[in-house]
């Protein structure tokens, strides 16, 4: 009979650890956008390791695994979408390669979990405050890199409109994560009344010493160069999108548009591949419209696809490219960018030689892209200078970082959302966004399809925003911005140094 209530309540308390894992987890989605209730990545985090606490390395790894679930499993959730009804996958086959992703994604906290409690046994004050920040970040920063990476979901990006905002422009975004699992651990330490009173005060003046550093204005604005830039959300949709029937209806959206807002725009930006066609294939459609923006004194921005032949085949390129400039456009001119990071099994094949074969089955016009350098030059439009990136590469701050320059204006990135409909992507797309304006301190321009448009102010404010899913225009006089952030000087290592200082002190005081 003992036997029997020993039993029950083993599996009554793995019951409530992993129900309570799970719901740590979803607590996390609750902090991005659109729900922006920034205080719920503190609160999964602290989840997380309250519920790994006094666990072997098979229970934490189990716990962490569901609270992993939680996270992507409602996290990420958008890429059914692109996958079943824009990959032209069966719905099974869809959910299937859906939970492969999220199960990809949930062994990060996992080996997280694992390495905490089989090097940190116990749950001291060093597990929780030194090793726990260390080897989250660590775990992170190698699923930003493993497999071209897919570092989607950082708790940093949560914070944009919160008190460990100010800490972008010093440490990045990544420091904003390092910080949250920081006061986690020492909320976890205040629950398990280690030193609790010490803890209470320590923790209190950490979180008022971080919410001061957004006082801090690390750039001044130059109204001098402001200037009226127009962004066109033509709201194509997706399954026409590369119907070589709807070109001319699609190009006509964008030309009534623009034409309508000229009088009042300098420049003019259209989304990603909003050209619906190689740049060859239009390339008489481009030199007109060259000649009559120039005429109008008026340039436009717009996302095409580039075709080439190298070595007798033909290579694609998802590119940027300037028309009405002072300089007349033509074909191949340096005035453009080419995507470096390409959406994996979206735009390229990873381990082409033996997955090319299953992924052919995906219904994606352009799913073998070829990249551009890691390193481009800046675009120039009307003696403007923009740092640009084009959709799912703006995630990968240290490669926007690399390029930025000291004389940026504007940062620029294009999308086409349309992928994902109207699901929360989008929302997590532009507050992923904002971060590298407050990240580098420039303002912004967030150019897309089906939304979100947004103009993004250099504190990571949000200036003007288009509603999600329409057609529609938004114009605004934006200013640029100069000044050096930390970050932008010196980068990753300050963090690392941070790192590398807390790894001794977790292992000194194991």
């Amino acid at each position: 009979m003992n036997d029997q209530k020993r039993t029950t309540s083993q599996l009554n308390y793995y019951i409530f650890r992993i129900l309570s894992a799970t719901l740590a987890g979803l607590c996390g989605t609750l902090s991005f956008s659109p729900y922006n209730f920034w205080p719920a990545a503190i609160f999964s985090l602290t989840g997380l390791l309250l519920v790994i606490t006094n666990c072997n390395y098979y229970q934490s790894s189990c716990f962490s695994f569901f609270w992993g679930i939680g996270l992507f499993g409602t996290g990420i959730n958008w890429v059914y979408i692109s996958i079943h009804q824009f990959g032209n996958i069966p719905k099974l086959m869809s959910i299937m390669l859906m939970f492969v992703l999220i199960i990809y994604l949930t062994c990060y906290p996992v080996v997280f979990s694992i390495l905490l409690v089989q090097i940190w046994p116990i749950s001291t004050y060093s597990r929780l405050i030194f090793a726990a920040p260390t080897l989250w970040i660590s775990t992170e920063m190698l699923r930003g890199y493993l497999f071209g990476g897919f570092p989607w979901l950082q708790f940093g990006y949560s914070q944009i409109n919160a008190p460990l905002k100010g800490l972008a422009p010093i440490l990045g975004m990544e420091g904003i994560t390092f910080g949250l699992m920081l006061i986690s651990g020492l909320f976890v330490c205040i629950l398990l009344k280690k030193h609790s009173l010490l803890l209470i005060i320590s923790t209190t003046i950490l979180i008022v010493f971080l919410w001061a550093l957004q006082l801090i204005h690390w750039y001044h604005l130059v109204p001098q160069k402001s200037i009226v830039i127009t962004l066109i959300q033509g709201n194509i949709n997706q399954t026409i999108k590369w119907n070589a029937d709807y070109i001319s209806q699609i190009l006509n959206t964008y030309l009534q548009h623009s034409f309508n807002n000229i009088k009042k725009s300098k420049i003019i930006i259209w989304p990603e591949s909003a050209i619906p066609d190689s740049e060859i294939a239009q390339n008489n459609f481009l030199t007109q419209l060259d000649l009559t923006l120039r005429h109008k004194n008026v340039s436009l921005i717009t996302g095409i696809i580039d075709v080439r032949y190298v070595q007798h085949r033909q290579q694609y390129y998802n590119s940027i490219i300037v028309i009405g400039d002072s300089t007349p456009y033509y074909y191949s001119n340096n005035n453009r960018y080419i995507k470096y990071h390409l959406v994996p099994f979206g735009e390229t094949i990873p381990c082409k030689r033996y997955l090319e074969s299953f992924f052919s089955f995906f219904n994606f016009p352009f799913s073998c892209l070829t990249s551009g350098k890691y390193l481009q030059p800046q675009l120039t439009v009307a003696n403007i200078k923009f740092t640009a990136s084009i959709c799912y590469e703006i995630i990968f701050g240290n490669r926007i970082r690399n390029n930025f320059q000291a004389d940026t204006d504007f940062l620029l990135t294009i999308s086409n959302n349309a992928w994902f409909g109207c699901s929360i992507e989008p929302w997590q797309h532009l507050q992923i966004a904002q971060m590298r304006a407050l990240e580098l301190g420039r303002p912004l321009i967030h150019s897309t399809n089906n939304g979100i448009t947004a103009f993004i102010a250099a504190n990571g404010k949000l200036q003007s925003t288009l509603p999600q899913c329409t057609e529609a225009v938004l114009t605004n006089k934006i200013t640029p911005t100069k000044g050096i952030t930390p970050y932008v000087r010196l980068g990753s290592y300050p963090l690392k140094t941070i790192l590398i200082i807390f790894t001794i002190l977790a292992i000194k005081n194991k």
